[in-house]
């Protein structure tokens, strides 16, 4: 039963770790909580769902399933597209409510509330437009297979810890390798400063939306195909990812991808243990006991008063 719940945990985690780097890039640069990130996981998952049906249906050989997995081709291309319709879903929503908030010096609280509005507003969108049925990838079922330890997992499952790993890894050398991410982070340190060096702020800030809408679509995509797309699919994970963003440290990207994986383990040892109505009560305990005990994070640094 314990192997099964870190099997189970892990996968989770990885979608969570994947939706709270996003939620830990978007508040480092741009100070202050987006609760509409939440939203970009759904629409992220119904985006790939439209673009996977179309071309399942144009072409029949891409739907056809690849070796083990429940899908064929037309997912990965599929989830490239939403990965490309949620970054402009998000400059977007950028450009018509977040940006003149911010040229005109709205304070943090304002933004957060914009944020509440705005997640309420895609919400009910896409409830508008789907309904509130949910949907799936595909019908077919797929059979778990036998690992060492008398674990039991799918290969889409082994496939979603593969990918959140993997994202977080390149996105880790991108930060630190490449000249835009040191100039995220230079913006995340000090944005005035930054300006005066000669960084171009505006479009450091759209870079993070779209890395930041990028990771939601693949979470938002992972979590559809292993479970099922709904329009409240983005606000049920809303708390394990802020839990999972604080926990992590804030700015930092393995921190959130460790502490998403935190998350979806102490989630699944709850379901196994107590019952599945205390998972989401996982979530709250692990935020609140970090801003209690360590509001820095695991790997953030403790910001002078």
């Amino acid at each position: 039963m314990i192997a099964q719940a870190l099997l189970d945990g892990l996968v989770n985690g990885a979608v969570i770790g994947l939706g709270a780097v996003g939620v830990t890039l978007t508040y480092s640069i741009l100070r202050f909580a987006n609760f509409a990130h939440g939203e970009l996981v759904s629409w992220g998952a119904y985006f790939a769902f439209l673009l996977n049906l179309a071309l399942g249906s144009a072409l029949l050989s891409l739907g056809a399933p690849i070796g083990p997995f429940s899908f064929g081709w037309s997912l990965p291309i599929a989830l490239v597209g939403a990965v490309l319709l949620s970054a402009t879903l998000a400059l977007l929503v950028d450009w018509l409510l977040f940006g003149p908030l911010r040229r005109k010096g709205s304070a943090v609280i304002i933004l957060v509330m914009a944020s509440f509005g705005a997640a309420l507003a895609l919400r009910n969108l896409l409830e508008f437009l789907f309904s509130s049925a949910p949907l799936y990838f595909t019908n077919a079922l797929q059979i778990a297979m036998r690992l060492p330890g008398g674990i039991r997992a799918t290969p889409d499952q082994l496939l979603a810890i593969g990918i959140g790993l993997g994202l977080a890894v390149a996105l880790h050398l991108f930060l630190t390798r490449t000249p835009t991410g040191r100039a995220m982070r230079a913006v995340a340190e000090n944005p005035q400063l930054a300006g005066v060096a000669g960084i171009d702020v505006r479009r450091i800030v759209r870079t993070v939306w779209v890395l930041g809408a990028g990771l939601a679509a693949v979470a938002g995509t992972f979590s559809g195909l292993l479970v099922q797309i709904r329009p409240q699919m983005g606000l049920d994970l809303l708390l394990p990812l802020f839990a999972a963003a604080i926990l992590g440290g804030i700015g930092s990207v393995p921190g959130a991808m460790i502490a998403g994986l935190i998350v979806g383990l102490g989630e699944a040892f709850a379901v196994r243990l107590v019952g599945a109505e205390w998972r989401a009560g996982v979530a709250f305990v692990v935020l609140v006991a970090v801003l209690l005990l360590r509001p820095q994070g695991l790997f953030g640094a403790r910001r002078a008063a």
